[in-house]
């Protein structure tokens, strides 16, 4: 039986992301799926817009939905962090490529990056930071991964992520990607579950 992978397509400074990231590694781990994170940035080609430049509206709603979400879920969140909109996130979310390329626990990386950006007031820009949430994560040996620039295989990985998230048709994340079937938003992580369970079935 082969039981397809479940790949997260997600801006590592998301709190959308953050908020569905555990469930989804939950979801995979109780399937037996392969959890397969593909860090991009802001999908602009199919419609991304960057939070702050959004009509205040939509950024005034935004923070409802997060303190609506934060309680339902249990998961701290500030509304406000010091270092959101962060310098960058390309040291993080390449460093996420790297780790999952050498078979570390990049999941663990990456949640305690977006942990650290949205509910400890962490610079997720900063290197030694990051540093400090490799060792505490994956150990001494993944601090070897926090580079700037990186190696341009991973950097090459990165921009291949954002061409197919693209040509999949995604614009906003977290995008869960099950074979060719997409959804969109921490929100329809129940479908999510349905549809790999689903897959399995049709596997077996």
């Amino acid at each position: 039986m082969s039981i397809p992978d479940l790949q997260v397509f997600y801006g590592i400074s998301s709190p959308w992301a953050y908020f569905g990231a555990q469930r989804a590694k939950s979801i995979a781990d109780a399937a037996g799926a392969r959890l397969i994170l593909r860090p991009i940035r802001i999908i602009e080609a199919n419609g991304g817009i960057p939070l702050r430049t959004r009509p205040e509206g939509r950024q005034a709603y935004h923070a409802v939905e997060l303190t609506r979400w934060r309680a339902h879920l249990g998961i701290p969140l500030n509304l406000a962090p010091k270092f959101y909109p962060c310098r960058t996130i390309e040291i993080a979310a390449q460093a996420v490529i790297a780790m999952q390329n050498a078979g570390l626990d990049a999941f663990a990386f990456s949640f305690a990056v977006q942990r650290g950006l949205w509910a400890e007031d962490r610079d997720i820009a900063d290197l030694d930071t990051l540093r400090e949430f490799a060792r505490a994560t994956v150990g001494t040996e993944g601090e070897q991964f926090i580079r700037e620039p990186q190696d341009a295989d991973i950097v090459a990985q990165w921009h291949a992520n954002l061409a197919e998230a693209e040509a999949r048709g995604i614009f906003g994340t977290p995008t869960y990607v099950i074979g060719n079937e997409l959804f969109w938003g921490q929100d329809r992580l129940d479908f999510v579950q349905r549809a790999l369970a689903a897959a399995i079935k049709e596997t077996a």
